[in-house]
């Protein structure tokens, strides 16, 4: 140092500046909040430590290239603390997952974070939101806050900015108050939305009309009023695949559906419904499952295909207790309430099939002999809704009484034809328009309406002569040219408010067509859309090398294939891959690929392609798909298929090697199954894939080998697993035709406590167990039904859905069940390419075939689990007898020595061989 005085040769704030510049170039960016994060949460990662930088390697963060943080994921760590405020200045952060872990204290304003893509909170102990919830995030895409106990909040009426990139809204279970938030309904690009088991009231808001969502869940309101009111605006929401509004307390009738063509699940029992089911639901060739029993619904018992799953046949006023029609003086009726927009108080009276028998109905009387209906009184009933011009069609009427009523509209001019007609109330409603001309018979009593004349009509209870019913229908000459030229100058007014909102509606349509393509936003399928065909799903092909033997004998074969700071380091010592990372080079894999050449090309799906490769001489393949920037579906599955099988081994599942995210891209490494699917083998009748017919004891054997995969993730494994998506087609068949399970996307993981849990509609039609589809409540026999499904496809070597075969005939697991009655019948339904010509073979088939029965009970408690299908399975695969005596002695080349010398001549060749112990175990 100088001495006293002598100034420094740099300024000191500069001097400053050098000695700390590399100090900060060393940190993150974002350190400051990470830090702060760091000290607010337990049971983190171990690698998140103190004073390091969160951008190297800090797991579950991810940062771009100028250090800033983009990605924090937690999910699953049973994580525990709360979050800080600083949060907030992550202004680069475009996902946040902290799903499944036990973080409380209020969720902090994120409205500064406009970069924000995905928001993942659900399933933790948040105990309120911010005063400006999605205010802000205006790149949000996904959010999900399921099952956190908030205290009682309510959407804005207006969010300013918008995330105008919404697709995914859930929030189920979240204590959400008040009325339907109309703002979401708003959102151009909204196509999922879940607010189950809220405390929702109200009705569903005309906003709603002409929405792009696909998924509505509405179920399960816990609030006292629950939702109510009609639900006819679902008939305006072309886009609709899925309807949930169970558990309500809507009311009126089911409206015409016919435009909603892609509707396939449609669930609203336990409400207060009313009316005849319409021809427009029952015939809906998209429907696949549908729930409408604890209503009030009228008519005919509903008839849907066979390969819709139903549950219509309780707590409802169907007049029959089978499809077919109803009395005609019912369906007369029913037209006649249809009017009134069936009220629920006609719902509640009308039952059976017979308006005159015993039962009486609600304002109906009959004639002496029980056939004709004389008079209708339904006067001060509250009915809203028009006069039915049907009422016509009940030729034996005598008197009408619709008094003191909410009716509007006209008196239709059909009830002048009515033969027998005596009296005509209708006084005390909201009717308008002109009164019909009447018979001089007919006793008119109008007054207390908006007819288009004064009270001239009206009657004050004696018999209206002809004149007098005349002129109630008649009017002056100058006031009907009045009253025309006042409806033309209203019809030039509306022709234009039309004119004006149709322009309006063109200019903002335009709007958002620029802005979706502006921001290239792509067509969202929601997360039950996994519910596709086989022929959707890619047909994978890897090996039958037992992963755990292969990666040990040739430690991995992974070194350089790991991306350069990546933690998935190889480990000399043969340690587990898992413990290490996973995470693989785009480079490398393009290597194992050849470029992702069409040669390699092993199967196409709707997640995107399978190539073969070859990685330092070990045979993969590598699953390859673009991420939905809309949806995040595909990105949901990528990591639920890495966090499952990181999580579990078995020689009966199809082991995951490694996984790599390029971009938008995401793909998984799997070992390759030379055999294909097993969807390949039992339905590829011309044999086009040149896979070979199954023999019955590989139809066996694979039965078992999936048998056991199953029974390991319900029962064996560390926790419990539900595959939720179990097919042939995902069932993968190694050189020896023995079988692993594949596709783990759509696992859902249930606590030991809890078996069963409610979750989003996901998996394939024909293997949806009745339960889920209709509840959308899982278990593990969820798994138990799928698997009985595919036991029927091994014994006939039909697929589930065939809609080549008779309505009757279609659906395989009812056409299987019935058979079973008649075994003839059941044997003619038989794969014809089987060979079951010993009586061994009989009997094992007619054992598998009570096991698929089972499997596939309607009611869950009734399917056994799968230890019991593995007991019952494996018998007759691994058949073993005791050998005689001398059979043994045969084999004993040593059988003549005593039992020292045995011992004596063991330890001599203990030490001059090596023992092989590939035998045991």
């Amino acid at each position: 140092m100088g001495k006293k005085g002598t100034p420094f040769p740099f300024p000191c704030p500069f001097f400053t500046l050098i000695i700390l510049l590399p100090l900060s170039l060393s940190k993150s960016d974002d350190s400051d909040a990470m830090s702060d994060l760091a000290k607010s949460l337990s049971n983190l990662p171990s690698s998140w430590k103190p004073n390091s930088d969160p951008c190297n390697n800090w797991s579950g963060v991810r940062c771009d290239s100028s250090k800033r943080v983009t990605e924090i994921n937690l999910a699953r760590l049973s994580i525990s603390g709360s979050l800080p405020t600083s949060i907030s200045s992550l202004s680069s952060l475009k996902s946040l997952q902290l799903q499944s872990n036990s973080i409380s204290g209020a969720v902090p304003s994120l409205s500064s974070l406009g970069s924000l893509q995905r928001l993942t909170l659900d399933s933790n102990s948040f105990t309120s939101l911010p005063a400006d919830f999605l205010s802000g995030m205006t790149n949000l895409e996904s959010l999900s806050i399921d099952d956190n106990p908030f205290e009682p909040w309510t959407l804005p009426a207006s969010l300013d900015p918008a995330p105008s990139a919404l697709t995914s809204f859930s929030a189920s279970n979240a204590s959400l108050s008040g009325t339907f938030p109309e703002v979401l309904a708003t959102l151009p690009t909204l196509q999922s939305l879940r607010l189950s088991y809220n405390n929702l009231s109200g009705g569903l808001p005309a906003s709603l009309n002409g929405s792009s969502i696909q998924s509505l869940q509405l179920n399960n309101q816990q609030s006292v009023a629950k939702m109510t009111g009609g639900i006819e605006v679902i008939a305006s929401m072309p886009q609709l695949t899925l309807v949930w509004l169970q558990s309500n307390g809507f009311t009126g009738p089911i409206p015409d559906l016919s435009s909603l063509n892609s509707l396939q699940s449609f669930n609203v029992r336990d409400n207060q419904l009313t009316g005849v089911v319409p021809t427009s639901l029952t015939s809906l060739s998209s429907l696949q499952n549908v729930s409408l029993s604890n209503n009030k619904l009228q008519g005919p018992f509903p008839s849907f295909s066979s390969n819709v799953v139903a549950d219509v046949d309780s707590g409802n006023n169907f007049c029959n207790k089978l499809p077919g029609p109803c009395d005609s003086r019912v369906t007369l009726l029913l037209a006649v309430a249809a009017g009134f927009e069936y009220p629920s108080s006609f719902a509640d009276s009308w039952t059976g099939n017979d308006p005159c028998g015993s039962n009486a109905w609600l304002g109906v009387t009959c004639d002496s002999s029980g056939k004709n209906i004389t008079v209708l009184n339904f006067a001060n009933q509250k009915l809203t809704g028009v006069i039915s011009p049907d009422i016509a069609n009940i030729t034996s009427l005598t008197k009408l009484v619709l008094s003191n009523n909410n009716l509007v509209g006209t008196i239709p001019d059909t009830l002048t034809s009515l033969p027998n007609l005596q009296v005509l109330d209708v006084s005390n409603n909201n009717l308008t328009g002109d009164v019909p001309k009447f018979a001089p018979t007919v006793t008119l009593k109008t007054s207390g309406n908006q007819f288009g004349q004064s009270g001239s009509g009206s009657s004050s209870g004696g018999s209206s002569s002809g004149s007098s019913s005349g002129g109630s229908s008649d009017s002056g000459g100058s006031s009907a040219d009045g009253s025309n030229s006042k409806k033309l100058r209203i019809g030039w007014i509306i022709g234009l408010v039309v004119i004006v909102v149709a322009l309006l509606a063109l200019i903002i349509a335009a709007a958002i067509v620029r802005r979706r393509n502006k921001k290239n936003i792509k067509k969202f399928k929601p997360v039950h859309s996994s519910m596709d065909s086989d022929t959707d799903m890619v047909k994978i092909q890897m090996s039958s090398t037992d992963t755990s033997a292969n990666v040990k004998s040739n430690n991995y074969g992974f070194q350089g294939l790991y991306s350069e700071g990546s933690s998935a380091s190889v480990n000399p010592n043969g340690h587990n891959l898992f413990d290490q990372g996973m995470h693989m080079s785009i480079e490398s894999l393009r290597k194992a690929t050849e470029n992702f050449s069409e040669a390699n090309v092993l199967g196409r799906g709707g997640f995107g392609v399978v190539y073969k490769g070859n990685l330092n001489g070990m045979l993969v393949a590598v699953k390859r798909s673009e991420c939905d920037p809309v949806s995040k579906k595909g990105l949901q599955e990528f990591r639920a298929e890495i966090d499952v099988l990181t999580k579990v081994r078995h020689r009966n599942l199809v082991a995951l090697l490694g996984y790599c995210e390029n971009g938008s891209e995401r793909l998984l490494v799997y070992e390759y199954m030379p055999g294909g699917t097993l969807g390949d083998h039992l339905f590829d009748r011309q044999n086009s894939s040149g896979h070979q017919q199954l023999t019955w004891m590989q139809r066996l054997t694979i039965a078992l080998d999936v048998a056991r995969g199953i029974e390991y993730l319900h029962s064996l494994a560390q926790e419990t697993f539900i595959h939720r998506d179990l097919k042939p087609s995902n069932i993968l068949l190694d050189g020896e035709m023995r079988a692993k399970v594949s596709d783990f996307g759509l696992v859902k993981l249930a606590a030991d406590r809890e078996k069963s849990v409610m979750t989003r509609l996901a998996g394939t039609f024909g293997y949806l167990a009745p339960e889920y589809a209709i509840t959308g409540k899982i278990s593990t026999k969820v798994d138990v039904y799928a698997f009985g499904v595919i036991l029927m496809e091994l014994i006939t070597g039909r697929k589930v859905l065939d809609d080549s075969l008779p309505d009757d005939e279609s659906h395989l697991v009812t056409c299987f069940r019935r058979n079973l009655l008649d075994r003839d019948r059941f044997m003619k339904s038989v794969d014809p390419s089987l060979d079951l010509s010993d009586n061994e073979s009989r009997d094992a088939l007619l054992e598998m075939a009570d096991l698929a029965r089972h499997c596939t009970a309607r009611e869950h408690i009734q399917r056994p689990d799968m230890s019991h299908c593995v007991n019952r399975l494996a018998p007759l695969v691994d058949q073993w007898r005791p050998t005689s005596y001398a059979e043994e002695d045969e084999g004993d080349l040593d059988s003549g020595l005593e039992l020292n010398e045995k011992l004596k001549k063991w330890k001599s060749n203990e030490n001059t061989s090596t023992a092989d112990f590939s035998t045991f175990g």
